[in-house]
């Protein structure tokens, strides 16, 4: 039987094009700055997020937590959306090694009321810690590849350059986002000062992220990837693969947003389950199971019997993340076996 795996995005396998490229990666020490493959992908991934410059790490969690480490000092506070990655699932990274205090605002689907985030920014007094940086995540993983809206964005950053307070986006779905709005990727990163975004998902690279901002803060980033041992020697063969998903990966995210809407629209037929296909803005479907009266572990179980793999997000929620290696007929079958895991139960 076929395994049909919607867990994540992350379990990509690269392209053809991305396993030529490693292939024939023209290599150096990156440490030196000598690689120039991975020179050129940071040039264009630069380029393309409107930033000065921009900085390859290995992970979305390593350039976020590089991202913090630059901007901030221990002692010092950063404000975040309740659910947001770097809160829930960074291991607690930012108190652990920058050192900093988090400070969470529930959202609404991932957004903050500019209003509360300006309510959050501390005043100066000695009881109080600086507000160091604002974090914000677009797409929203938590809450269901939910696109913050652009006149958020703005909002938050004006009220944040009036308190000159920087303003961090783990961008790690992004370019999601941006295929979504039908906007350029730098509609949305010109309301921020720096952003990370992933190679290893959605555009389907095997590992890597990168992190974009003013050139002098890349330099201070580019000590503290050191710092905590990222700094890759002849990184270009995992910087050619990111190169190919920058140039070629990007407009084919339009399929897996579309393959999700078809898939929520599926689960909001089944009994028991309950899904709004209206909430489905890209590639995330989170599917609340209460109704069956049964947990998110019970059907997990079920469906990897029938070949079908997803995740929990609680009790009663799974998580289906469609991406490149589930074509419209893989989202079927997966669609047919889970209707007959319902009929059966």
């Amino acid at each position: 039987m076929q395994r049909i795996d919607l867990r994540s995005d992350t379990v990509t396998l690269p392209t053809e094009a991305m396993r030529k490229a490693m292939a024939e990666a023209e290599l150096g020490d990156d440490v030196y700055g000598e690689d120039p493959t991975v020179n050129r992908l940071e040039e264009l991934a630069a380029e393309k997020l409107g930033k000065e410059a921009a900085l390859f790490v290995t992970s979305g969690t390593q350039g976020n937590q590089v991202a913090i480490l630059s901007h901030a000092r221990a002692g010092e506070e950063i404000i975040l959306e309740a659910d947001s990655h770097i809160f829930f699932y960074e291991a607690a990274a930012a108190s652990a090694l920058a050192g900093v205090q988090t400070r969470t605002i529930a959202g609404v689907r991932g957004v903050m009321d500019p209003r509360e985030v300006e309510r959050a920014i501390r005043g100066v007094n000695i009881h109080f810690p600086r507000t160091a940086l604002i974090c914000l995540e677009n797409t929203h993983n938590r809450a269901g590849g939910a696109i913050l809206p652009l006149e958020n964005l703005q909002a938050i950053y004006e009220l944040a350059q009036r308190k000159q307070v920087p303003v961090h986006l783990d961008g790690a779905r992004v370019f999601n986002a941006a295929v979504a709005l039908a906007v350029d990727v730098r509609e949305i990163t010109r309301f921020v000062d720096t952003v990370q975004v992933c190679f290893s998902k959605g555009l389907g690279a095997p590992v890597g992220s990168v992190l974009a901002g003013p050139r002098d803060f890349i330099e201070a980033a580019r000590q503290w990837r050191k710092r905590l041992g990222g700094g890759m020697r002849q990184a270009g063969v995992i910087a050619a693969p990111a190169i190919v998903a920058l140039t070629e990966m990007v407009d084919r995210l339009a399929e897996d947003h579309e393959n999700a809407r078809r898939l929520a629209l599926a689960l909001a037929e089944m009994k028991g389950w309950q899904v709004d296909p209206g909430l489905v803005e890209t590639n995330i479907v989170i599917a609340d199971v209460a109704g069956t009266g049964r947990s998110a572990t019970e059907w997990l179980d079920w469906l990897a019997k029938e070949g079908v793999l997803a995740v929990d997000f609680g009790d009663t929620l799974i998580r289906f993340v469609t991406h490149k290696d589930v074509s419209s007929s893989d989202l079927e079958e997966a669609i047919r076996r889970i209707h007959r895991v319902v009929k059966r139960l």
